[in-house]
């Protein structure tokens, strides 16, 4: 299996970078961002791009995928509307309908978040946006993962300084939480595994909720 890894440098993305350089059925992983996580690896290779809106000029390097997981994201707190969609909304579709050309055999996966589609929260309501859009691309299936607390495994930190304090401060406790409360909290590991089971066997619905990424990342 050939996997495209956007956000490989976040905590997420190199979660889920970590657990694809581990799964023998993936043959070669390439990233794709504005800067190339630490990894080296005979099977990884960096694409270091800086206008990820227009990716026109990668577009032989970008063929032949079986799946990609899109891990970009920015946190809403401080954003102005206009400013998140422009990251969230059109920067995911920018890429996907690029891929979905390229690649109509493609798994698509998307990072959303714990949340979406209830409320009326800005982030809420353009994370939806995204995953209603996603679904209507040509590729052979694209899901939406809605992770909760995510817990930063083997060396991994978020780059979010606030997030990664306050995981430090909560990290005796969240083990527990997370058998105690699996809707609620799941693992970078956990994630990762998750995406890869996903991309080869599918799931019954397109959106995972946290206790789905959990179960899913299980049997991987």
């Amino acid at each position: 299996m050939r996997v495209l890894i956007f956000g490989a440098t976040g905590m997420v993305g190199g979660g889920v970078l970590r657990e694809c350089l581990l799964d023998p059925d993936v043959g070669a992983v390439v990233t794709v961002g504005r800067s190339a996580p630490g990894e080296q690896n005979s099977k990884l290779r960096n694409i270091i791009h800086a206008n990820l809106f227009d990716l026109t000029a990668l577009e032989s390097e970008l063929r032949g995928f079986d799946a990609c997981f899109f891990c970009l994201g920015v946190s809403a707190v401080g954003m102005k509307e206009a400013d998140y969609r422009r990251v969230t909304f059109d920067l995911t579709l920018a890429a996907a309908r690029t891929l979905a050309r390229l690649n109509p055999g493609m798994v698509f996966i998307y990072v959303s978040g714990q949340g979406t589609g209830r409320g009326s929260a800005m982030w809420s309501r353009v994370k939806r946006e995204t995953e209603v859009a996603l679904a209507s691309l040509p590729f052979c299936a694209a899901y939406a993962f809605r992770p909760g607390v995510i817990v930063p495994l083997h060396g991994i930190r978020s780059k979010t300084g606030w997030y990664q304090a306050l995981y430090d401060i909560s990290a005796p406790l969240l083990p527990a939480l997370q058998r105690m409360a699996p809707q609620f909290v799941t693992t970078t590991e956990r994630v990762g595994r998750a995406m890869l089971a996903v991309a080869k066997s599918g799931w019954p619905a397109p959106v995972l909720e946290n206790n789905d990424i959990n179960r899913a990342g299980r049997v991987s």
